[in-house]
């Protein structure tokens, strides 16, 4: 269960994160502090990651609750 909330998260903390520390290099550089700067670069490499890594987000996603699913007469016996 938490190897899969970390594995199916990552793609889009890991985008938003290089976002993050390149548009903070990008202020640091030009001292050019907006925080709408900031903002919109990191929503636009998360929806970007979402919309490239979605269909394997999805799958690890359903895996799990099919298995989740397919436990649950084993915990009634």
């Amino acid at each position: 269960g938490v190897e899969t909330s970390m594995m199916v998260s990552a793609p889009v903390l890991l985008m938003g994160l290089a976002a993050g520390v390149m548009v903070s290099m990008f202020q640091a550089a030009t001292q050019i502090n907006d925080a709408a700067l900031a903002f919109i670069p990191k929503i636009a490499a998360a929806v970007s990651a979402l919309v490239i890594f979605g269909p394997w987000m999805i799958s690890k996603m359903a895996a799990f609750a099919t298995f989740a699913f397919n436990q649950i007469p084993m915990v009634s016996h």
